[in-house]
């Protein structure tokens, strides 16, 4: 149930995040087209990039999805609210670390409008990664305890 429970909160903070990254893309706040961006880094072209970066964003958001259920049930918290913070919190610090990744992939971009990442688009991916993670700590909630699986002990490496 665990890895089913991080799938399923997994694609529902990737709904969050591309939500609020299409927002952000679309008010023309940041060049925030980040699904095209990813999937234009495998096709190189960014005509055909929409449906392999949404099948990479997903992926990636399932496996991150993992990572941020492991904490979540490391701490032994139930409430879906405090859940849905701690999901925040991890996405803020995501959002950072990706911040740096994304300026170092981007002047090697193989399309050029997305070559350049200026603050606006950083910017625009911690608050993405915000809405990740609170999508994820949301579903965590609100699915979780009823499949049992926060109230499972969780083994930490010593």
């Amino acid at each position: 149930m665990f890895v089913i429970l991080a799938i399923v909160a997994g694609i529902a903070g990737t709904i969050f995040m591309s939500v609020v990254m299409w927002f952000i893309h679309e008010r023309r706040w940041a060049n925030a087209d980040m699904i095209r961006a990813v999937g234009s880094m495998v096709t190189k072209r960014y005509d055909n990039a929409l449906v392999p970066g949404l099948l990479l964003h997903i992926a990636a958001g399932c496996i991150f999805g993992l990572i941020y259920l492991y904490i979540m049930r490391a701490t032994g918290i139930t409430n879906w609210f405090v859940l849905m913070q701690i999901g925040l919190a991890i996405g803020t610090m995501h959002g950072a670390a990706m911040v740096f990744i994304l300026m170092a992939m981007a002047e090697k971009h193989p399309v050029e409008q997305f070559r350049v990442a200026g603050p606006a688009v950083g910017w625009a991916h911690v608050i993405g990664h915000m809405a990740y993670g609170t999508g994820v700590g949301l579903a965590v909630g609100l699915i979780g305890p009823h499949i049992g699986e926060l109230t499972k002990s969780v083994t930490l490496p010593s």
